[in-house]
């Protein structure tokens, strides 16, 4: 429903000359969850080559009744994108907004139904979760950043109560506001926008350094999450020429910005050796299949493996000490036909807490095992 509200706000605004046409095709889909959009990008590839991005909404606009937390979810860290930045600059806008509405009555955009609640948003802006198409879009097969809007824990989901009574107006009109603006800015940047744009990714950057200066006073991994918050930075600047060529003054100062974050880490992994041995072993991603292991009505990977000899491999129980800790995504996500073993376990040890490179390695084996991936010979 919030889908089709936010096509219908596009057409009326440019029917009406308020906007525009878009710069790029703005495709709305509803697909059966998660094996729909895998079915999808594979059957149209063509269509999959040009998706610049998704915006992906499940289960928005729950009222106080469902219990729900309103999220603006950022894609995998694997998968560095100005995307995440954008949504998630729009979602603190929107909870600025909403919460000075409701705590003075005056907000420049208070973002309310007329019979709908009056309270802010406060939308949690969180790193990336696995549960819905978006991990369709962002897996390592298709490379396409995406976002999730999702109310979640929702205590009436998949049950006789998720009915339209327990829908609030203003918050369903604030997650497609989000939708919406998210979706209009990306179908419309250009070069023009790399400054402004730089902007935004210079405040976000600064708040996950912080972060990640919190996380190493409880890290013995310090090394391992520098090196790859670092990468991650310059990697999401990068991703910028996913939509237009970036002007030299933009990426100069990229690179001073990227200077300033080195400067406060030090020098990382200069004394760090080369790989050996099984450590040293580079996989890469056969073209078939592609898609995530498992969808909601079939898991490829245990029925191709055997469901005894799944149950036993170990990443299935590792567990994250940050964040939704789904190590065997990741793994594969990071497999590139460049990285090493140890590379994929020192990042994705970054990613959700230190993992034993010998459980990595017998994943990669057996993704191997079943031609998913094959190692370089």
């Amino acid at each position: 429903m919030t889908i089709l509200e936010v096509a219908r706000t596009y057409a009326k605004l440019i029917a009406e000359r308020r906007f525009s046409r878009p710069a790029r095709t703005l495709r709305f889909i509803w697909p059966p969850e998660i094996e729909g959009t895998t079915t999808y990008l594979n059957a149209r590839p063509d269509v999959t080559a040009r998706i610049k991005a998704a915006i992906h909404l499940d289960m928005v606009g729950g009222g106080p009744a469902t219990k729900a937390v309103f999220h603006v979810t950022r894609g995998p860290a694997s998968l560095p994108s100005i995307v995440n930045d954008v949504a998630a600059a729009i979602g603190a806008f929107v909870n600025e907004q909403t919460m000075a509405f409701a705590a003075s009555g005056a907000a420049e955009f208070p973002l309310t139904a007329p019979e709908g609640r009056k309270e802010p948003l406060q939308a949690a802006l969180v790193d990336f979760s696995s549960g819905s198409d978006h991990q369709v879009y962002t897996e390592g097969s298709f490379r396409i950043p995406a976002v999730y809007l999702n109310d979640w824990p929702d205590r009436y989901i998949h049950t006789n109560r998720d009915t339209p009574a327990m829908i609030d107006p203003t918050k369903l009109l604030r997650a497609g506001f989000i939708a919406a603006a998210t979706g209009w800015v990306l179908a419309n940047l250009d070069a023009s926008d790399a400054l402004p744009l730089l902007q935004i990714v210079r405040a976000q950057a600064l708040e996950r350094t912080a972060g990640v200066t919190r996380r190493l006073a409880a890290s013995d991994t310090g090394v391992n999450l520098v090196r790859f918050h670092l990468w991650h930075e310059r990697s999401l600047i990068d991703s910028m020429s996913r939509f237009f060529q970036i002007p030299v003054r933009v990426r100069t100062e990229a690179e001073q910005l990227m200077a300033q974050l080195e400067a406060m880490f030090g020098p990382v992994g200069a004394t760090i050796p080369p790989p050996s041995g099984e450590a040293a072993v580079v996989f890469s991603r056969r073209p078939e299949p592609k898609g995530p292991m498992s969808v909601f009505g079939y898991d490829y990977f245990t029925d191709k493996y055997g469901a005894e000899r799944a149950a036993r491999l170990r990443i299935n129980s590792a567990r994250s000490q940050w964040g939704d800790g789904g190590y065997a995504y990741e793994v594969l996500n990071l497999v590139d036909g460049r990285r090493t073993v140890q590379e994929i376990t020192e990042m994705v040890s970054a990613i959700y807490g230190p993992i034993p490179l010998d459980v990595v390695l017998e994943y990669l084996r057996a993704l191997e095992d079943i031609r998913v991936v094959e190692a370089a010979r």
